[in-house]
């Protein structure tokens, strides 16, 4: 567009807004969509096993149904309390009915999906593709912390994303292409479920979950094959240190499992912005090419 052309700062900053009230609803999506599949399991267990007399769930529960409130005192929360960052500041934390405490986290993913849209739009510029990342973005932000949060991967979020990344190198939006894309998104997948096997084989215990599969899949499908041995390594290195951290906060074993997809998510998004600069380094600082 001209107008971004002539106001290069424009873009940027309707990307920081749009990320900020994005992840507004993405904290409505990480909190929900767990329990909307918690739901729909009881549903078709109840209907497919009458016989263990599971209760179905009862009432509308969706995305925009029922109306957010207080999980203290039930007090609907207004329009006025959903500003992104403002709201959270402005009541100091907590509810303005009842002050009970508001997490923190309610400000940190609205920030968080303001920044990387901003960091998205400022070394890219406008463009469809560049729009497309941002979404493609958002979704991870969503399933990092929905996978924190309960070491679920949804396929309401990894497949539309792999579909996705596949039909923009099809319509020539991404500068990837058909072919490295569809190639990405099968290598992603099957490198992962090759070592799940291998190391059930060996130890007889299930390393990680096919949600990780798909989330790969996805982030080869969005970047091409060619990224993926950064991704593997990269996550790998980053889950490692923090995986270590996380269990010994907990006070938990080496054996306890822990989250693998957000650190797939935060090794894809690193290549994704810089994974050529990384990739350029390697080859001239340490193999002297």
């Amino acid at each position: 567009m001209d107008l971004f052309y002539y106001y290069p700062w424009l873009f940027p900053t309707f990307a920081t807004l749009f990320g900020l009230i994005i992840g507004s609803f993405l904290n409505v999506v990480i909190h929900r969509l767990p329990k909307m599949m918690e739901r729909e399991w009881r549903q078709e267990c109840a209907e497919s096993f009458p016989e263990y007399k599971i209760t179905p769930p009862e009432g509308a529960y969706n995305l925009s149904v029922p109306r957010s409130t207080c999980p203290s005192c039930d007090t609907p929360i207004r329009i006025l309390d959903n500003i992104p960052l403002l709201s959270w500041l402005m009541l100091r934390g907590k509810c303005h009915k009842c002050s009970h405490p508001i997490s923190a986290r309610y400000p940190l993913v609205e920030l968080l999906s303001g920044i990387a849209c901003f960091a998205i739009a400022s070394q890219m510029g406008f463009s469809y593709y560049a729009i497309a990342l941002m979404a493609f973005t958002l979704v991870l932000i969503a399933a990092t912390f929905i996978d924190l949060d309960t070491m679920l991967l949804p396929d309401s979020l990894t497949l539309p994303l792999t579909w996705a990344g596949i039909a923009l190198a099809l319509l020539q939006i991404s500068p990837i292409s058909l072919q490295d894309s569809v190639i990405g998104a099968m290598a992603g997948y099957l490198a992962l479920w090759s070592v799940y096997w291998l190391f059930k084989l060996v130890t007889g215990k299930e390393g990680m979950g096919y949600g990780d599969f798909k989330l790969l899949a996805a982030l080869g499908a969005w970047l091409g094959w060619q990224q993926l041995p950064m991704i593997i390594l990269g996550s790998s290195l980053v889950g490692v240190v923090f995986g270590l951290i996380q269990l010994r906060l907990k006070k938990q074993g080496i054996d306890k499992a822990f989250p693998f997809g957000p650190y797939l998510a935060i090794a894809g998004w690193i290549s994704m912005m810089w994974g050529d600069q990384v990739w350029n380094w390697y080859l001239t600082q340490l193999l002297g090419y």
